[in-house]
């Protein structure tokens, strides 16, 4: 690479540019670069200086607030600025203080050491924190009950940084919105947290700046009323076994039922038929009986004797010889028809003659 001798005097300037950046860097120092504070707080800067020097002056959103010579003699514009050094008699380091601070101090504070030292400059933010507040206060719900929470900030500048805890532990920034309204010169700020009772917790809303070193907070207790127990599962179950148990004595029931009546059915035509014979049986007897006639000489077996009283002179004939006689055969000459009487006679020891009248029909 070649470099024309046009370029030597700008590559020079580069080069002195750098090196003298570098050497006023190293001899000067400020600190801090950004700083954010609260109303009403001090705040300080260091200047650090290495070599000797004569003057340095303060600026403050570009006004000269405060002179510093090296001898210590400081000139101040207020009584709300002041410097000192570090270490006495030690002018290496310089402590610089804004008392009181106010948000008219905001903006760019400057440090400048006169001789080849120059400038360095710092960015001063000023806050406010406000209020912090969760609407209604402690709640008790029921189990597994959707809550919300409202937490307010009022007065703050600039707009707060709001989280919420549950139990100490951080909620997920999913489970709330927050929004912010300017007011004058403040920012309000609400933020809504939703979530589902489990059990009882402590919440927590959080807001904090920048200038803040712990979140100003406010908390309630959420009291959680276990519900009772759930029986529709129970009740699901006991009422699909009982309907299915009634179900099942419906068709043992239904089954009886037409056995039962298979029976009855069977026993009436059973009976039915039993009345039909006896029926029957009761006309053929109640028709023999009419045809049949009472066999007046008919002696018992073993009977000897027969009282003249029971006989008449019609019921019986003697016979030719001694020892016979004839009993009369009593038939009615009027019946006729398929039945007919046979008389048997027989003559046991006594001289009686025994006589068998049998009707056949």
């Amino acid at each position: 690479m070649t470099i024309s001798w046009k370029s030597w005097p700008t590559l020079l300037h580069i080069c002195l540019f750098l090196c003298t950046t570098g050497v006023e860097s190293q001899k000067f120092q400020l600190q801090p670069l950004n700083r954010a504070v609260l109303q009403g707080s001090d705040v300080q800067f260091s200047s650090t200086v290495e070599g000797n020097w004569q003057v340095m002056t303060w600026h403050v959103r570009g006004f000269l607030v405060l002179t510093v010579p090296a001898d210590n003699n400081v000139t101040s514009s207020s009584t709300q600025f002041s410097a000192r050094f570090c270490s006495a008699g030690d002018p290496r380091c310089v402590e610089f203080t804004i008392h009181n601070v106010t948000r008219k101090d905001a903006g760019p504070v400057m440090c400048t050491v006169q001789g080849e030292y120059g400038s360095k400059t710092a960015q001063l933010s000023v806050q406010e924190s406000g209020t912090v507040n969760i609407l209604g206060g402690n709640m008790t719900v029921d189990q597994d009950q959707q809550v919300e929470f409202q937490c307010v900030t009022i007065a703050w500048f600039p707009i707060p940084t709001i989280s919420w805890t549950q139990n100490s532990h951080a909620v997920n920034s999913s489970l709330y919105n927050t929004s912010s309204v300017k007011d004058g010169d403040y920012f309000n700020s609400t933020s809504v947290l939703k979530f589902q009772a489990v059990r009882n917790t402590m919440v927590e809303c959080q807001a904090t700046v920048p200038a803040l070193t712990n979140p100003q907070s406010s908390s309630v207790s959420l009291v959680v009323v276990p519900k009772p127990p759930d029986w529709t599962v129970l009740i699901a179950v006991v009422v699909s076994f009982g309907g299915l148990a009634l179900l099942v004595l419906l068709i043992i029931g239904i089954i009886f039922c037409c056995k039962r009546r298979k029976e009855k059915q069977s026993n009436y035509q059973d009976e039915m038929r039993r009345v039909r014979t006896q029926s029957q049986i009761s006309t053929v007897s109640a028709a023999g009986l009419r045809r049949a006639q009472v066999n007046a000489g008919f002696v018992p077996e073993g009977q000897t004797s027969i009282a003249p009283s029971e006989l008449t002179d019609s019921d019986f004939c003697q016979a030719n010889g001694p020892n016979v006689f004839e009993m009369p055969d009593i038939l009615n000459t009027s019946q006729t028809g398929n039945s007919f009487n046979r008389a048997q006679h027989t003559v046991d020891g006594s001289g009686f003659r025994k006589h068998r009248h049998v009707t056949i029909v």
